[in-house]
């Protein structure tokens, strides 16, 4: 491992100071970045650990919920608003690897984990997320669990996060804290599409730091759910998932719709299209399967991956049937 300092920070604006310095890195939990270091894939001049930085759960006088970025997984999967007004949230986090990681790992570090395969890892394969024109290997290797939707030539890696998912369907907000003061953007716009550039995962300026979550007051969202489909039943990513949250109204049809897919693209991928399509049509598995379809339409699967397709569209309509069976 490549030496490397450690300071604590105190408060955000300290943190904020010291990960100017050129390598810095922040700390969180340190469940994917300390693994990075161990592979030399990331090789940090210092480490600035901002795990004390804020862990609140505060339920907004909107009805909304805040959420630090240093609160643990654990913590906020289980934390009784959580389950019961974002119930997609809790489920995403619980399935999204071993209780132990969960202990561990952190809002904020769980939202910057690196986008990335197995190639990613390989120091002898070509990867442009570890050397910025070198090639990627996967686009005509082993690509089965790879991205469908808006990847590129340099790179068709899939964002690993099950809890980005749900939060890029509820709405979040990501809080942030820079050296030129403060500033909010949706979840949705947080994390990149590879474009010629893979290696930029995030939208976040030099030396930025997360400090909070928001999740906006979002009725429907007492109504979602979130599904996993992967290889084996523990600590694998999805080959395809999908977070949902279902207005219906009393006539039966769509009245509102939350929709996001994971294990498909290079960022957590917010199916605008299929909403579209949704909201205004009858509740039923056409209309959920046409809108699949909408939003597939654009899918342009690899050598091994074409079955993420068809998967996609059949979870979709499953998910949706799933909250239409539960409205009372």
């Amino acid at each position: 491992m490549t030496p490397f300092s450690f300071a604590r920070a105190d408060d955000a604006a300290a943190a904020v100071r010291m990960g100017g310095a050129p390598g810095a890195k922040y700390l969180g939990g340190g469940t994917n970045l300390v693994d990075l270091m161990r592979e030399t894939v990331e090789q940090p001049t210092s480490l600035v650990d901002v795990t004390g930085l804020g862990d609140a759960i505060e339920e907004r006088a909107d009805g909304g919920l805040l959420i630090g970025a240093a609160a643990r997984n654990t913590a906020v999967a289980g934390h009784r608003t959580v389950r019961t007004r974002y119930p997609a949230l809790s489920r995403a986090i619980l399935a999204g690897a071993s209780g132990q990681i969960r202990n561990m790992a952190t809002m904020g570090g769980n939202l910057l984990q690196r986008t990335r395969c197995t190639y990613f890892y390989d120091a002898a394969a070509r990867c442009n997320k570890r050397v910025p024109g070198a090639g990627c290997d996967a686009v005509e290797g082993f690509n089965r669990i790879h991205a469908i939707l808006g990847a590129s030539p340099a790179c068709v890696a899939t964002h690993p996060s099950d809890m980005c998912v749900a939060l890029a369907a509820l709405d979040a907000v990501v809080h942030l804290q820079g050296g030129a003061g403060t500033r909010s953007l949706p979840l949705v716009d947080l994390h990149r599409l590879p474009g010629g550039r893979p290696d930029m995962e995030t939208t976040l300026e030099p030396s930025e730091l997360i400090t909070a979550v928001e999740l906006p007051a979002l009725p429907m969202a007492a109504r979602s759910t979130y599904r996993k489909v992967r290889d084996r039943a523990s600590y694998a990513f999805a080959l395809v998932s999908v977070a949902a949250a279902l207005d219906v109204a009393a006539d039966g049809t769509v009245r509102d719709v939350r929709l996001a897919l994971g294990g498909v693209a290079h960022k957590p991928w917010r199916a605008a299209m299929a909403e579209q399509a949704l909201r205004g049509q009858p509740a039923t598995e056409a209309s959920f399967r046409a809108a699949a379809e909408a939003e597939l339409a654009d899918a342009a699967p690899l050598a091994h991956n074409a079955f993420k397709v068809e998967l996609a569209k059949r979870t979709i309509t499953a998910v949706l049937a799933e909250l239409t069976g539960d409205r009372a």
